[in-house]
């Protein structure tokens, strides 16, 4: 079933023109053959495990800064990706969550826990590894955010993530939450999301590089953009952004 579903969506962004296969290695399944479907980064697959631009780019950061996952406690906030199925295996113990802004945070949905990274419901100190995917622009207030994964975080430990970065040294913001709601900077933006669809997510902020001043504001150490990785073909490769806590 799962392989099915795979060729179905491959076939809805398929743009034959565009077509082209690349023999190369995966950060989640080793070799493996790299697939471009269409003409932009979504189109980008690992044949084997299916894991695309994003995830290919952090995979191969994680292993650049982490080498090792075997023993770590780790926590990813999302509920499923190749990612996931990977960190599953490799690490000592895996926490998986979602936002569900209808849920308080500590619930379960369908066996899927509930967390806002501005209020986690998780104790101090009790991550070695915290990852992170296309989230934080659609968080409301990132820098309460960000403090609260260092709290979570052990001393030692790393954060690794990728947001939408801009070339621009400062971030644009272009929507704020207060007790009116919603407050729009700029005409409203949104991304899309597995489990709410197409254009379901409002975009708070595009980040510019100032966004590593904003995570060492929380408390980390050391935050750097990591550069693309060239083993992601076709120059698709993302920056990743690495932290850690002393």
């Amino acid at each position: 079933m799962k392989v099915w579903r795979r060729i179905r969506s491959g076939l809805e962004i398929l743009q034959p023109q565009q077509l082209s296969v690349k023999l190369g290695r995966c950060p989640f399944c080793g070799p493996t053959l790299l697939l471009r479907l269409s003409s932009n980064e979504t189109g980008v697959r690992c044949v084997r495990c299916a894991a695309g631009v994003v995830h290919l780019s952090i995979g191969w950061a994680l292993r650049e800064c982490i080498g090792s996952t075997v023993g770590l406690d780790a926590c990813e906030f999302s509920s499923r990706s190749p990612l996931v199925t990977w960190l599953r295996r490799e690490t000592r113990s895996l926490a998986l969550s979602e936002f569900f802004d209808d849920l308080p945070p500590g619930t379960l949905r369908d066996g899927v826990r509930c967390e806002d990274v501005q209020r986690l419901t998780y104790a101090n100190a009790t991550f070695d590894l915290i990852m992170h995917t296309e989230v934080f622009e659609h968080v409301p207030d990132d820098l309460v955010g960000f403090r609260e994964l260092y709290r979570v975080l052990r001393s030692g430990g790393h954060m690794l993530f990728s947001v939408p970065l801009t070339n621009l040294t400062s971030t644009v913001e272009r929507a704020r939450l207060d007790s009116n709601g919603v407050q729009y900077l700029l005409p409203p933006a949104y991304h899309d999301d597995l489990l709410r669809g197409v254009g379901k997510v409002l975009v708070f902020r595009d980040y510019g590089t100032d966004i590593l001043q904003r995570i060492e504001m929380a408390g980390f150490l050391d935050a750097s953009i990591m550069p693309r990785d060239p083993r992601v073909p076709w120059n698709y490769g993302r920056n990743v952004i690495h932290a850690r806590k002393e």
